[in-house]
């Protein structure tokens, strides 16, 4: 962040990624929308980017790029920010992503280190997204067509995926939150965890309370989950405290890798259940999943 003299202040972030999906316009557009999730959750708007693409020539056709590229100009186009150019290199494997600068008034800054004892965490984006890619990965190209056992789950992810967390970020400056971040790479619990190590609290989370996405049992019955997820739990399992009734499967779901997922918010309990309600009126499958209070700094209850 770069505070400015009038009080507003920049913020910048990037992110870039391999393809999650195989449609080109559709990685390029959640490339896009993932890589400006970080200006939202500091309650900023994205202003412009700059493209970063790697790409194996010889082996990929530059008109699939080119459809990465129309695809990460429309998520910006949509979400109002202007993509001001970029950069392309020879690469072994295909990379895209943005590079997003946006504006924040420095006053109403959102980070992960102010939650209060009492506040009640709400969930924006359902989970499973890394569930889900690492099924498309390893199942035949039918899977995912009309038809196929994984097309109602693989098109739900994509509509998450795609999914701007401008609405998101909105509501919870209006709703008056006090702490938010992203819920991406390092999953639920991971991103949880370092918010309320930030905040200086301890946490508690209702399994039955998180939205995840429909039919991801049939991956987990599969064994389809990502090493990232798997390297999630690991890390966070040491700072758990786990109900009996909660199973391995729930804990791999809140440790899942996310790809463009949602936004974790802190605020006043009392206040949780209107800002739930205005999410879900502008499409979010949103819930209050967790609070927050006194304890060692960090540490998290998983009920059922």
């Amino acid at each position: 962040m770069w505070r400015r003299p009038s009080g507003r202040a920049l913020v910048a972030t990037v992110d870039v990624f391999t393809p999650i999906v195989d449609d080109a316009h559709t990685w390029g557009r959640i490339a896009a929308v993932n890589a400006a999730s970080d200006v939202y959750a500091m309650g900023g708007e994205p202003l412009f980017a700059l493209a970063i693409a790697a790409w194996p020539r010889g082996e990929i056709p530059y008109e699939v790029l080119t459809e990465v590229l129309r695809g990460g100009q429309d998520a910006a186009a949509d979400g109002g920010w202007v993509v001001a150019g970029g950069h392309s290199i020879d690469g072994p494997e295909p990379l895209y992503g943005q590079a997003v600068i946006g504006e924040v008034d420095a006053d109403a800054l959102l980070t992960n280190d102010a939650a209060r004892p009492g506040d009640a965490l709400v969930l924006t984006k359902p989970l499973g997204t890394g569930l889900v890619a690492t099924a498309v990965k390893r199942r035949a190209p039918e899977a995912v067509a009309a038809g196929g056992e994984l097309h109602a789950l693989y098109t739900a992810a994509v509509d998450e995926m795609t999914r701007s967390n401008a609405a998101a970020a909105l509501a919870a400056r209006r709703h008056g939150a006090s702490a938010a971040t992203d819920v991406t790479g390092f999953g639920l619990l991971g991103h949880l965890r370092e918010l309320a190590l930030a905040s200086g609290l301890a946490g508690e989370v209702r399994v039955g309370a998180v939205p995840r996405l429909p039919g991801l049992s049939t991956t987990l019955a599969a064994g389809e989950v990502p090493g990232g997820t798997v390297r999630n739990l690991t890390a966070v399992r040491g700072h758990l405290d786990v109900d009996a009734d909660v199973s391995e499967d729930d804990l791999i779901v809140l440790s899942d890798a996310q790809t463009s997922g949602g936004l974790l918010i802190a605020l006043a309990a009392d206040r949780a259940a209107a800002l739930v309600t205005d999410l879900q009126v502008s499409g979010h499958t949103a819930s209050v999943i967790a609070h927050l209070d006194v304890g060692e700094a960090g540490e998290l209850r998983v009920t059922r």
